[in-house]
């Protein structure tokens, strides 16, 4: 059964919201030809990868236009050790449970290190998503959001 098949009820928890995100987009890097797999819970880096690519996966309920990105610091240390290889995935409209309908948003290269400049340093680096990055990468990802 596809995840398009699947039954749809609204999530409530940021578990099943986080869960569904990365089951959406080990589905669509497969989609695109590559072999992904979950790498939570495993001491990988990030939560997904995807041939040479390593992918964390960020979910929002609803948008995430605007919001502020929180990486951990072995992640920000990827980024720049990676900057090829290291992928941030948004994964929107999570909350109402139906796959059809996330949008699913890929920044990498310039478009993820570019704003790695403007990191602040607490406990984790927050990277900003500018609204007009955020309203590019939409834009190029069609209605479908892929």
């Amino acid at each position: 059964m596809t995840l398009q098949e699947q039954p749809h009820t609204p999530l409530s928890t940021n578990v099943e919201i986080e869960d569904a995100a990365i089951r959406f987009v080990i589905e669509q890097e497969r989609l695109a030809g590559r072999t992904a797999r979950d790498t939570r819970h495993q001491g990988a880096v990030a939560d997904v990868e995807s041939g040479d690519r390593i992918i964390e996966v960020k979910a929002a309920g609803t948008t995430s236009r605007g919001f502020k990105v929180c990486l951990e610091p072995n992640q920000y240390e990827a980024v720049k050790a990676h900057p090829d290889r290291f992928w941030l995935y948004l994964v929107e409209n999570v909350r109402q449970g139906d796959p059809s309908k996330f949008r699913l948003l890929r920044f990498g290269g310039f478009r993820l290190t570019a704003p790695i400049s403007k990191t602040k340093e607490r406990r984790y680096f927050s990277l900003p998503v500018p609204v007009a990055v955020y309203d590019e990468v939409v834009a190029e990802s069609g209605a479908t959001g892929g």
